[in-house]
C-alpha cells in the first residue's frame, strides 16, 4: 500500500528531529569536553603554582559556570585558609569569588554577608553592584537602590549599573527618573533589548511615544520581550487607571 502524503511528512519530520537531536548532543559533548579540559588545566596550574591565588579564583569561576556550587565553595574556602595572611587585594578577590558562588546558587543572604566584608578599593564598586543584585533578587528594591547608587559613584557611565538603577526605580514606581537612567543606558547600548523594553514601559506611563522602544526590544531580545508581556499588561492597566483618574478630576473641577 502506497504511503500517503501525511505519512511522508511525518517521516521527514521525524528524520529532521533525529538529526537536530544528534547535532545538539554532539555540541553538548564538545562543550563538556572543553569544560573538562579547562578544569584539568587549571587544576594543573594550581599544582604547579599553589601560591598563585588567581588560579583558585579562576577554577571556582569555571565550576560556577558548570553549576558545581559545592565544589566551588569548598575550593574558595580552602584558598581563603591558605592565603589568610595575604593582603586585602588577595583576600577580597577570593571573597568576591565566594560571594558570586552564593549568588549563583541563589543563597542571597550568604552572598550579601560576604560582599559586605570586601574592603579593597579596586573591588568595592563591583561588590556594591553585587549587593544591589542580591537585594533585587530578594525583592528588596529600596536596599538594592542604595547599593546600586554606591556602585555608580565609582562607575558613573557603566550601562549595566545605570540599567540596574533604572530597574530599581521602575520597581519602586519612580518612572520619570527610571527613564533618565534607561536613556543613559541606550546612549551606550542602543540595541539593549531589556533596557529598550523597560524604557517603553516608562514611555507608556509618561505619555511618550513607546512603539520605537518595543520594536527594538522585540528585535534585539525577543525572549525578554515575550517574558515581559505580563509586565506590559500591568503597566497598560495602570495607564488606563491614571487616565480615568485624570478625567474624573477634570470633571469635578
Amino acid at each position: 500500500m502506497a504511503e500517503n502524503s501525511s505519512d511522508k511528512v511525518k517521516k521527514i519530520t521525524r528524520k529532521k528531529i533525529v538529526k537536530i537531536n544528534v547535532t545538539i548532543q554532539k555540541k553538548r559533548e564538545q562543550e563538556e569536553k572543553k569544560a573538562h579540559k579547562l578544569v584539568h588545566d587549571l587544576v594543573q596550574k594550581i599544582d604547579n603554582e599553589p601560591k598563585n591565588y588567581r588560579h583558585y579564583y579562576e577554577l571556582a569561576t569555571l565550576l560556577v559556570e558548570g553549576k558545581d556550587y559545592e565544589q566551588a565553595e569548598e575550593l574558595l574556602m580552602k584558598a581563603l585558609g591558605l592565603f589568610k595572611d595575604s593582603g586585602d587585594d588577595v583576600i577580597d578577590t577570593l571573597k568576591f569569588g565566594l560571594g558570586n558562588v552564593y549568588y549563583a546558587a541563589q543563597e542571597y543572604d550568604k552572598a550579601i554577608k560576604i560582599f559586605q566584608e570586601i574592603n579593597d578599593t579596586k573591588l568595592q564598586a563591583e561588590a556594591y553592584a553585587m549587593l544591589a543584585q542580591s537585594y533585587m533578587a530578594k525583592g528588596d528594591n529600596k536596599r538594592a537602590m542604595v547599593f546600586a547608587l554606591s556602585a555608580q559613584s565609582g562607575k558613573r557611565d557603566d550601562p549595566s549599573i545605570n540599567e540596574m538603577i533604572g530597574d530599581n526605580l521602575l520597581a519602586l514606581g519612580n518612572f520619570a527618573q527610571a527613564g533618565e537612567f534607561y536613556d543613559n543606558v541606550l546612549k551606550a547600548e542602543p540595541q539593549n533589548g531589556k533596557a529598550n523594553f523597560n524604557r517603553g514601559l516608562v514611555a507608556m506611563v509618561n505619555g511618550e511615544d513607546f512603539d520605537k522602544y518595543f520594536k527594538t526590544a522585540k528585535q534585539s531580545d525577543p525572549d525578554y520581550f515575550n517574558r515581559g508581556q505580563q509586565k506590559l499588561k500591568d503597566i497598560e492597566k495602570k495607564v488606563v487607571q491614571m487616565n480615568k483618574s485624570k478625567d474624573h478630576d477634570s470633571k469635578e473641577s
